[in-house]
C-alpha cells in the first residue's frame, strides 16, 4: 500500500475516484484508476460505497442458509471468507503489523519501525486469529437473531470506524494512509455519518443505528491506542481500525438484538 507508482495521474472526476476507490479497496473487476490524490479526496465516501459489498455478502449469506441450508456457524464463517477474499485481504496485515507495534516495548520511534517491518511476530498472528474468530462469532450470533441485514451494516460500519480513526489522528508520512487522513476532516465525516447512519436505521432501527455506534467507538479507540504508541497514524492503524470496526459493530448489534 506505499507505491504511489500503482495510480494514474489525470484530471480529477467525481465518478473515477469513487471507482478508483472502489478497485482499491476490493477485487472487484472494475479497473479504474486514478492518482491517489484525487481518489481520497472523497474518502467520506468510502462506507457508503461499501453498503454494495456488505450487500453483496448478505447475499453470499442468504444462499448459504436458506438455499444451501447450511447451519448459521458455516454461513458466519462463509460471509467472513467472502468478506475477506472480495477486499482482497487489503486491511489484515494491518491489523498484524499494528498489533505488533502496539506490543513491542521502546519508544514511538521503535514501535513505528516493528510495524513498518515486512515479517510478523506472535502478536500480530494471535491478534489476527482473535479479531477473526471474533468476528466470526459476531456474525453467527446476529444470524441467530435471521438478521442478515446486520451483515450489510457491519461492512460499511467497518469504514465509518477506518474514518473516524483517521479523523482523530495524525499522519504518518511518507505512506498512502496520509492521504485519507489528510482528507478526513469534521464536515465531511460528519455528512458520511449522518448518511450512514440513516441508512442503518432504515434498514434495521435502533439496532441499526447502535451497529454504527459500535464502529464510532472502535474509531475512537484505535486512534486512541496509536496515539500513545505511535503518535502518529499509518495504512496500518487504519487497516485495524476497519476490522475491529466490524467486529465492534457485530458486538453492539448482538447486544441491542437481545435488549431490543
Amino acid at each position: 500500500m506505499e507505491d504511489d507508482s500503482y495510480f494514474q495521474d489525470e484530471e480529477f472526476s467525481p465518478v473515477k475516484s469513487l471507482l478508483g476507490l472502489l478497485t482499491f479497496s476490493t477485487i472487484l473487476p472494475l479497473n479504474v484508476f486514478t492518482s491517489i490524490e484525487y481518489m481520497t479526496k472523497l474518502t467520506w465516501m468510502w462506507p457508503i460505497l461499501h453498503v454494495f459489498v456488505g450487500i453483496l455478502a448478505a447475499i453470499c449469506g442468504y444462499i448459504s442458509l436458506e438455499i444451501l441450508h447450511l447451519n448459521s456457524f458455516f454461513t458466519a464463517a462463509i460471509v467472513y471468507a467472502f468478506l475477506m477474499i472480495i477486499t482482497g485481504y487489503n486491511h489484515l496485515d494491518g491489523v498484524m503489523d499494528m498489533a505488533d507495534g502496539v506490543m513491542v516495548h521502546g519508544e514511538p520511534e521503535k514501535k513505528i519501525r516493528v510495524m513498518k517491518d515486512s515479517s510478523v511476530g506472535s502478536g500480530g498472528v494471535a491478534t489476527l486469529f482473535i479479531v477473526s474468530s471474533l468476528t466470526v462469532a459476531g456474525i453467527y450470533n446476529i444470524l441467530d437473531y435471521h438478521f442478515i441485514l446486520g451483515i450489510v451494516i457491519c461492512e460499511m460500519a467497518s469504514k465509518t470506524s477506518l474514518l473516524t480513526t483517521a479523523l482523530l489522528s495524525k499522519p504518518l508520512t511518507p505512506g498512502i494512509g496520509s492521504y485519507f487522513i489528510n482528507e478526513t476532516n469534521f464536515s465531511n465525516y460528519l455528512v458520511s455519518t449522518l448518511i450512514i447512519g440513516f441508512i442503518a436505521c432504515l434498514f434495521a432501527g435502533s439496532v441499526g443505528v447502535m451497529g454504527i455506534a459500535g464502529a464510532i467507538l472502535s474509531g475512537v479507540f484505535i486512534a486512541i491506542v496509536a496515539k500513545r504508541n505511535f503518535v502518529f497514524a499509518n495504512g496500518d492503524v487504519l487497516g485495524m481500525s476497519n476490522e475491529v470496526g466490524r467486529l465492534f459493530s457485530l458486538l453492539f448489534m448482538a447486544v441491542a438484538l437481545f435488549f431490543f
